[in-house]
């Protein structure tokens, strides 16, 4: 490869022979001006403007223009004795960390060789500090008529530099970030997540500039005399204006695992709206099952919270494990017994609580003292009344307890 530059690489003390080479090259298909008409070249003259004739470039200088348009000669001999040690010298100011590095500071790429056998050892030498060190030297070069800022790392067993662009040639992104303050849901965020996990990763080697391709089959065609092979149109890029983001980024999921060859279908719980988690699908059985096991935690929930209800005899079996079927009689005998007394219980209450109405009922017309000192009386007497029947029940249910566990002894 040619090179570009001939200088050197100052090390500290160490000075290091290089040529600088590029390290891209442009394959942009150039087109030429043409007049419509005739298909005649248009070319650019250099004419002076107050000799009004064109001339060679050995006849052309540099001028700098000043404001108010009167043009300052200056000579490559004025540019020569400029004070610059980075005229000759790509010289090491500092080594840092590549994550340091702005990547919108990035700008050409080049390759530096050692030039000559002498320069093979501090070359080497240099590579293998900054590959064992896994920084990258900055360094001030001179180039083009400028000073210029560069970046030198190490690419396979090359020193590569690439030009920076000054602190100060950087923009602020003032004005670019949409003004108006926008939410994003999860939901949203998962699709986005979903679609960079579909596209997955890519080798780069496999991409290709398919405008430039499409460009060179033209000319080929027409150089060729025939008509250009028509393609069919790729599909509506909507304008730039999105109508539905979630619609259009489960679509954008479904297209990459349709070009990837994934089933559509697939993953279907990050395309929703409303999450990502797996629907779980009970089976008949399974139901059942849960039913049943459920059954004798509320039994006993309602049994706790309603004591002095009656039981039915036909009630569900208990779920004890110790229960033998021989004791089968002796259970339903005690049932058949607690609920006979539970409703007897519940008669006397209801006897005590209408006889205390009547009375009530009786006294209606006596004095307001007397009718609020009946009242008080009535309501003490049905508060006592639930207590009683309660405590009544309690102890039967005691004895019946106890008459059931002498049975069951008096049988084992």
């Amino acid at each position: 490869m040619r090179s570009i530059w001939n200088g050197a690489i100052s090390f500290g003390l160490v000075s290091i022979p290089i040529k600088l080479v590029n390290a891209t090259e442009n394959h942009s298909v150039s087109f030429r001006q043409i007049h419509t008409e005739d298909g005649g070249r248009i070319r650019y003259r250099k004419v002076c403007e107050l000799e009004d004739r064109e001339v060679t470039s050995a006849e052309i200088g540099k001028g700098y223009e000043d404001a108010d348009g009167s043009i300052i000669p200056i000579t490559d001999q004025d540019l020569a004795a400029l004070p610059i040690p980075t005229a000759k010298t790509i010289e090491i100011v500092a080594f840092v960390p590549a994550d340091r590095i702005d990547p919108l500071q990035i700008d050409a790429a080049y390759y530096l060789g050692a030039n000559g056998v002498p320069a093979a050892k501090p070359y080497t030498l240099l590579r293998e500090a900054l590959k064992r060190s896994r920084k990258v030297a900055i360094a001030k070069y001179a180039l083009r008529g400028r000073e210029r800022l560069g970046m030198l790392r190490v690419v396979d067993d090359v020193i590569a530099m690439h030009g920076l662009l000054w602190p100060d040639e950087i923009r602020e992104p003032e004005g670019v970030a949409p003004d108006s303050h926008v939410t994003v849901r999860d939901a949203e965020l998962d699709l986005a997540d979903a679609l960079m996990d579909t596209l997955g990763e890519v080798d780069m080697s496999t991409l290709h500039d398919d405008y430039r391709a499409a460009v060179e089959e033209l000319i080929a065609a027409k150089v060729e005399g025939g008509a250009p092979a028509e393609k069919a149109p790729a599909g509506e890029a909507g304008g730039g204006k999105v109508i539905d983001l979630m619609a259009a980024l489960e679509n954008s999921v479904r297209a990459a695992r349709t070009a990837r060859g994934e089933s559509a279908g697939a993953g279907e719980s990050a395309e929703s709206g409303e999450g990502v988690g797996e629907a779980e699908v009970t089976r008949l059985g399974d139901r059942r099952a849960k039913t049943a096991s459920a059954s004798p935690r509320k039994t006993a929930s309602a049994r706790r919270s309603a004591p002095a209800a009656p039981k039915e005899v036909g009630g569900k079996k208990s779920t004890s494990t110790a229960a033998k079927k021989k004791d089968a009689p002796a259970k339903k005998t005690a049932t058949k017994s607690t609920a006979t007394a539970r409703r007897a219980t519940a008669g006397k209450a209801d006897a005590g609580k209408a006889s205390a109405s009547r009375a009530a009922t009786g006294k209606t017309a006596a004095k307001t003292a007397s009718r609020t000192a009946t009242r008080t009386a009535a309501k003490k007497t049905t508060e006592k009344t639930p207590k009683k029947t309660a405590q009544k029940a309690a102890g039967e249910k005691t004895a019946s307890a106890q008459k059931t566990t002498a049975r069951r002894r008096a049988s084992a």
